[in-house]
């Protein structure tokens, strides 16, 4: 598929050339990326191991799930839930502009650029390719962040937290998250935090 569509390999660099302004940068491998450069591509990975056949809009979608996040920053809302909530909203419908922007560039039709914009915006999550960009959602999170978070997080709140990523989830999705090698400390909380959890 994206050997033969030359507007796929366009949308991907222009998606990576935009993450790599990035100005937080992380060491990956022993090299510093642009952070939400190194994020896309963990959302690729996962999409492709969740679905060994994604379509086209699944994997664009992975591409830009979180493209120039950094600038929206939390700290244009107010602290708290609400003020939570109110900034992840805006930050959905601001992805999803700037990809229609960029792909709408590169020649895309509208009904492609609106079922990616659709899959971000996580519009049905009876579609399979939102439940699958959700499952790599929750799994980068478990696999590449979970420790930076539980060292700026108070231990009362992690339980719930990761119930939550949990309960989102899809079977498979869950059975990847059980093979990944976790910390002993990371391990038993989460482990606390689903007991009693349908499997």
């Amino acid at each position: 598929m994206e050997a033969l569509n030359p507007r796929f390999e366009s949308a991907l660099l222009a998606f990576d050339a935009a993450n790599a302004q990035d100005p937080k940068k992380e060491v990956w491998e022993g090299v510093e990326t642009p952070y939400e450069l190194l994020y896309s591509r963990w959302m690729t990975e996962w999409v492709r191991k969740l679905n060994p056949n994604p379509s086209e809009a699944l994997l664009l979608a992975a591409r830009c799930q979180h493209l120039r996040r950094w600038e929206i920053p939390r700290t244009n809302y107010e602290p708290g839930r609400i003020g939570y909530l109110k900034w992840r909203k805006f930050l959905y419908q601001y992805h999803a502009d700037k990809a229609g922007e960029i792909l709408r560039e590169v020649g895309y039709p509208e009904e492609t650029i609106r079922k990616v914009q659709d899959i971000n915006l996580k519009k049905s999550m009876k579609d399979p390719d939102t439940q699958t960009i959700e499952d790599a959602l929750c799994l980068v999170f478990l696999e590449y962040q979970l420790s930076d978070f539980l060292k700026k997080t108070p231990p009362e709140k992690m339980p719930g937290i990761i119930k939550k990523s949990w309960d989102k989830m899809s079977p498979r999705a869950r059975d990847f998250a059980l093979q990944l090698p976790f910390s002993k400390q990371a391990r038993s909380l989460i482990e606390k935090s689903l007991s009693g959890s349908p499997s």
